[in-house]
């Protein structure tokens, strides 16, 4: 609000000097028209008696026409060049007042210098008689402290932020003629100029498509800087980028295959920039910085849509920003592609097409659940069944699927939204997650009346995930009649098929292992000190991950079990009498085929 009352009466006392100076001189007639100077001779000559009359030849002849001033006064084409400069010093006033304050330099002091040193050039301009003085004066008093302030802040700002710079300037001038259909230059060029082959899709809070929001970042500072960290972030396989503001600067990490990397940081200008950026194409309030918001938004790159979820939280030092990348065609729709052994696939497969029950699958954040259920979900035939989903957010689209999102400030609740379904005679019901006892209650209700049920829920394995919905507060004859399957999961990285280096394990680790010395002789592990960098994998070793699962089947007795509360250990001993294998078991399994590493292994599972 200061920054638009502050242009607005620069404007104003422009326009005031601009009136007054014309409006003042305008009144002065100039006397030199030939008429004129006859009717005042005889008006003095009616004026003197006649007999001191002499006759006209005696007088000296009349001078030249008379001017008052110069003259350019009342030549308005010389007041274009003044009307194109005022509008441009009142552009520049609000730009270093706005860049002064992100950058916290002197925004106060530049401010006076900048509006003093303005109104100083357009009095000179009106005072001075001479045109090209008056006009000299101005443009020194508009252009010495504005040059003043640019090189103070570049001093202070990295290269790729520094202003009128001759890369600043072509750039400019590419990305103008670029917007217009005139590009020019190499595609190399064209890219440092405008940014990368990705467009940015701004959505409203209903989830539908806002082309307002896209126009508006693109003239906005630090967008190209946006464009480029996603970009970025995309070649290079990243699930989710991390913006936190530390004292001086504001960091940028970039999850990728589940790790954490970091990445080159943003000026805390800059990064603000790109903060804002992100908050008006997600449609969230950039003037609240310290409660948490969240949005989403979309982008297209390369004739394929990414979608992004955004969300907030203040920070000791700031705002900070998370972005979930949501690549589909990175997406894993089928269940070979999960990494599941032939028996365990076949296993699995017969749970997803029982007529009714509830499969279950559990593990922490970021193990990948939500994908398992969409690919369980695609081995049904959607068109001869009635498939409901209950998501928070809706992560993979599917089609003849009736996909439904969350929406807790409508009232729209995974309990609501459950027991609404229940009415629409669905064959197969999705619950994205079981966060609350009552979302259990109806789940195992919903799979006890003739429904297959598919959730998830927090848990560290499968045995555990049974007991965590007794200690939700299900009846244990309720969960024993419902529940037919839980799958226990996590992700581990893909050894780089490239750049992975055989070792020699010693026999009396393998026993320890309990893998065969005679049939697994070496393993695998990410390089140590490669002597070059791998471009596959970009140097990580690890390039993808695979599922490393359990699977619980429930029988008659376990659910007896259930039934009388038995103590874990006897239930874990019931699931190995049926032939449970656990995750550790099945990630030595990939071990020995050489997929991931016994480091990778062991830090995933425990």
């Amino acid at each position: 609000m200061k920054c638009v009352m502050r242009f607005l009466i620069q404007l104003s006392i422009g326009l005031s000097i601009l009136f007054v100076s014309v409006c003042s001189v305008s009144a002065q007639k100039p006397a030199n028209r030939a008429s004129d100077v006859k009717d005042k001779a005889a008006a003095v000559e009616r004026a003197i008696p006649a007999g001191n009359v002499r006759p006209v030849s005696e007088f000296p002849p009349i001078p030249g026409p008379f001017f008052r001033g110069s003259g350019y006064y009342l030549n308005w084409l010389c007041w274009v060049p003044v009307l194109a400069l005022l509008m441009l010093w009142t552009w520049s006033s609000h730009w270093v007042d706005g860049d002064s304050r992100s950058l916290k330099e002197r925004s106060e002091f530049w401010n006076s210098v900048i509006l003093g040193c303005g109104v100083t050039g357009f009095l000179l301009l009106v005072c001075i008689p001479q045109f090209l003085l008056g006009w000299l004066a101005l443009m020194v008093c508009y252009c010495v402290p504005l040059g003043l302030y640019i090189k103070e802040r570049n001093d202070r700002v990295p290269a790729s932020a520094k202003v009128m710079t001759p890369a600043h300037i072509q750039n400019v001038l590419i990305r103008k003629l670029a917007q217009i259909g005139i590009p020019i230059g190499s595609m190399k060029t064209l890219e440092s100029a405008i940014g990368p082959p990705i467009t940015f899709i701004g959505r409203t809070t209903t989830g539908h498509i806002d082309e307002s929001r896209s126009r508006r970042v693109e003239n906005s500072k630090g967008y190209l800087a946006a464009k480029g960290l996603v970009y970025a972030a995309i070649l290079r396989r990243g699930t989710d980028v991390h913006l936190e503001p530390k004292e001086g600067e504001l960091s940028v990490r970039l999850r990728i295959d589940g790790i954490m990397y970091p990445t080159e940081p943003f000026d805390r200008a800059v990064g603000e920039m790109v903060l804002n950026i992100f908050k008006v194409l997600g449609t969230m309030d950039i003037t609240e910085k310290r409660r948490p918001q969240d949005g989403s938004f979309s982008a297209e790159i390369k004739g394929r849509k990414i979608d992004f979820r955004v969300a907030t939280q203040g920070t000791r030092f700031g705002e900070k920003l998370s972005l979930r990348i949501l690549d589909q065609a990175n997406a894993i729709t089928t269940l070979p592609g999960l990494g599941l052994r032939k028996q365990l696939q076949e296993k699995l497969r017969s749970m997803i097409h029982l007529p009714h029950g509830m499969l279950l699958c559990c593990g922490p954040t970021g193990a990948g659940k939500t994908t398992t259920l969409h690919a369980a979900l695609r081995e049904i035939d959607a068109r001869q069944k009635n498939i409901i989903t209950i998501e928070d957010p809706i992560e993979y689209k599917m089609d003849n699927v009736n996909q439904i999102e969350i929406n807790t400030k409508a009232g729209q609740t995974f309990v609501n939204s459950l027991r609404s379904i229940l009415r629409q005679d669905p064959d197969v019901v999705m619950v994205g997650e079981i966060r609350d006892g009552e979302t259990a209650d109806i789940a195992c209700q919903a799979a006890n009346t003739g429904h297959m049920v598919f959730s998830t829920l927090h848990a560290n394995d499968a045995i555990t995930a049974l007991y965590r919905l007794l200690e939700l507060g299900v009846e244990p004859f309720m969960v024993s009649n419902s529940i037919s399957a839980i799958l226990g999961q996590r992700l581990a990285r893909r050894l780089c098929l490239e750049c992975r280096e055989a070792y020699r394990v010693d026999p009396a680790l393998l026993k320890k292992l309990r893998l065969p010395p005679e049939k697994v002789d070496k393993l695998y592990r990410q390089p140590k000190n490669p002597q070059q960098v791998c471009t596959a994998c970009g140097g990580l070793g690890f390039s993808g991950r695979i599922g490393v699962f359990e699977l619980l089947m429930i029988n008659d007795r376990m659910r007896d079990m259930i039934r009388e509360k038995a103590p874990l250990s006897s239930f874990k001993a019931e699931a190995r009498k049926n032939g449970m294998l656990y995750m550790k078991e099945e990630g030595l399994r990939l071990i020995a085929r050489g997929v991931t590493s016994l480091d990778e292994l062991q830090r995933v599972v425990k």
